[in-house]
């Protein structure tokens, strides 16, 4: 495995692979790996014949400062990770390498309103950073495929969104969430849950589930303001504070009407001092 630290000498490397008809997949990640981003790493490898990953941690999506601070660093784990799985390329850029003039000077891309609502609201600034970082890994990496896990499903759709509208010759294939045997959706700011968090955690998935299942029993979405507010209940009662958990419209996050047929829980809450987020689709025949 390669590992990769300034551009040029990555443009150099995949030039090379280029030349000789390589597909190249990519998987950009913030490192502090788990099972999710193996996934990711193994579903990249059924589409690509190099797989370039890459950790860097970015600080243009935090807009709170003490969760940049404090976002878990284990490269030498995550190396570890990388290479038992066959990575051909890890890239491992320092922020001035992404950010040679600084964040405040750095030019942006954003995609208007799918950035803006639902968790757009709570986190401002965050998709903008999202984009701006995809959008330099994809010029710089220019890959066939990259890939993406659908527990961040608002991004997902995000750069999705973004793809199609640059035109970028880009396929994005996305991965199911992963879960651990307890349902609750893998990620990175897992590690922070406590001993009593960890048993709590996994009520927010199964309250996900109830949810949709009364939906679904219904047949309608004449009852979901009545459910969400019993879902939210249930939520606050096991400990959890909410910041969103409501249904929204499957491709463009609106509010669901009479005529709606594929739908979303969008869940965002907190656990503690830790942010979790999960989601599920409602699709009515």
């Amino acid at each position: 495995m390669y590992i990769i630290k300034d551009v040029e000498n990555l443009r150099k490397k995949i030039k090379y692979f280029k030349i000789i008809n390589k597909k190249i997949g990519l998987v950009p990640t913030m490192g502090n790996l788990h099972n999710g981003h193996i996934q990711l790493i193994l579903l990249s490898k059924k589409y690509a014949d190099i797989v370039i990953v890459s950790i860097f941690i970015n600080p243009m999506q935090f807009n709170n400062l003490l969760d940049l601070k404090n976002y878990p660093r284990t490269f030498e784990r995550d190396y570890t990770i990388l290479k038992n799985n066959n990575v051909d390329i890890l890239f491992f850029p320092d922020i001035h390498e992404m950010y040679p003039n600084g964040i405040k000077n750095q030019t942006f891309v954003q995609v208007p309103k799918l950035s803006d609502i639902v968790e757009g609201q709570s986190r401002p600034g965050h998709f903008k950073g999202v984009t701006t970082i995809i959008t330099k890994l994809f010029n710089i990496i220019q890959p066939d495929f990259s890939f993406f896990g659908e527990k961040d499903y608002q991004q997902l759709l995000i750069i999705q969104t973004l793809v199609k509208e640059l035109n970028y010759a880009i396929k994005i294939i996305s991965l199911p969430i992963v879960r651990s045997k307890n349902g609750l959706a893998l990620s990175s700011r897992n590690n922070n849950l406590n001993s009593q968090e960890i048993k709590i955690a996994p009520y927010l998935y199964e309250i996900i589930e109830r949810t949709s299942e009364k939906i679904i029993q219904e047949g309608n979405i004449n009852i979901i303001e009545n459910v969400i507010n019993e879902s939210k209940i249930l939520l606050l009662k096991k400990g959890f504070s909410i910041d969103i958990f409501n249904i929204y419209k499957y491709k463009t996050l609106d509010i669901p009407d009479k005529k709606t047929q594929k739908m979303i829980i969008l869940a965002s809450v907190w656990l503690g001092n830790t942010r979790l987020i999960d989601n599920k689709k409602i699709f009515f025949s």
